[in-house]
């Protein structure tokens, strides 16, 4: 899911607004090169969360996302032409040290600070990109304060495009929507804060004209990667009056690669405790079950750090949470053990263009 509804208020207040085109149905994509940027559509991000442990056994956290933030529609007729705005976050959730760290930066596009490709991923914002290698492999590296990021990612699975007819979608009116897929298993090999290690990442990208509507507060988002080689994806719209948005939906990802789409009355999501933030005043759920009684699907989720929130002011200026979780539960009458992410949004106030 990530946070490109908020970057929309540097651009767009409507699905209709200026001459970027909305996300439809009927989108079909194809890869690599949807891979790439869309530059025909204000907003679009690269999201990558993953588990890592070295080889002394300690466990870590990651979330690193490129942002763009279309600003001009028109296709760039020179290279420092104001068309797009950058803007990245890392967050490291050091489990041995029982620390949560995080970092951001904003750019505006151009050849040496900030940009993204069509055709193939190769995105970057300063020092942080996201790049693909000669054998097809993906390069992701980023390094900021007391934390470094260097791994491979190779796929186990092909793409898991979410939604139906193309989108993904987020309220109820035409073209507040996405094109969205994942790479919901990518094995990592390579270092975290110099220390090699290894691990499973996910991998979001999301493309569209617009994700809230008015009366929409924000969205819970989960991703689960089993050890019985499933994964889950749910992401629930939550409504101002505290209602969930009938529009929320997730898939369910088999061990050879088919999507299968789960609508908003197949699952279930329940919190089991809450968590008050002291710089924000936010409080956020903290730890979920999750249940598809449909597949027989039982899922416990546990955060692995109490406080991984982050405050984006000198970026997005958005708060929210986002953050390693451990799951157990059963999976057709199987037990089964996995980890995740959860990203949570609108706790501290409502979004509004």
């Amino acid at each position: 899911m990530a946070l490109t509804a908020f970057l929309a208020a540097f651009c767009v207040s409507s699905p209709a607004a200026a001459q970027f085109q909305t996300a439809l149905p009927g989108y079909e994509f194809q890869f690599p090169r949807d891979h790439g940027t869309h530059n025909e559509y204000p907003m679009e991000w690269w999201y990558y969360t993953g588990h890592l442990q070295t080889s002394s056994g300690a466990r870590y956290g990651f979330e690193l996302t490129f942002f763009r933030v279309g600003i001009v529609p028109a296709e760039q007729q020179n290279p420092w032409d104001f068309r797009n705005l950058a803007l990245a976050h890392l967050a490291i959730s050091d489990l041995e040290a029982g620390d949560f760290r995080y970092y951001q930066k904003v750019n505006r596009f151009s050849i040496y600070t900030a940009n993204a490709a069509a055709g193939k991923l190769e995105v970057f914002n300063e020092g942080w990109r996201a790049a693909t290698l000669s054998d097809g492999a993906w390069r992701i590296h980023a390094a900021e304060g007391k934390d470094s990021l260097d791994l491979v990612l190779r796929a186990r699975k092909p793409p898991a495009v979410h939604g139906e007819n193309g989108v993904s979608a987020k309220a109820g009116e035409p073209g507040f929507a996405s094109h969205y897929y994942s790479m919901t298993r990518l094995e990592a090999s390579g270092t975290i804060n110099g220390r090699a290690c290894t691990g499973e990442v996910w991998m979001d990208h999301e493309f569209g004209s617009s994700r809230l509507a008015s009366y929409e507060r924000g969205w819970d988002w989960f991703s689960v990667q089993l050890d019985n080689e499933t994964e889950l994806m749910i992401y629930l719209m939550r409504r101002m009056d505290g209602s969930i948005d009938g529009v929320s939906s997730g898939s369910l990802i088999t061990g050879d690669g088919e999507v299968i789409h789960l609508r908003r009355e197949q699952f279930q999501v329940k919190a089991t405790d809450t968590w008050r933030s002291r710089r924000s005043g936010a409080t956020y759920p903290s730890g979920w079950l999750i249940a598809v009684p449909s597949f027989r699907i039982a899922l416990t989720l546990t955060p692995l750090l109490k406080d991984q929130e982050l405050l984006t002011r000198g970026s997005t200026g958005v708060t929210y949470w986002e953050g390693a979780v451990s799951v157990n539960g059963t999976f057709a009458n199987s037990a089964v053990r996995g980890e995740g992410y959860v990203e949570l949004t609108g706790y501290d106030k409502p979004y509004r263009p």
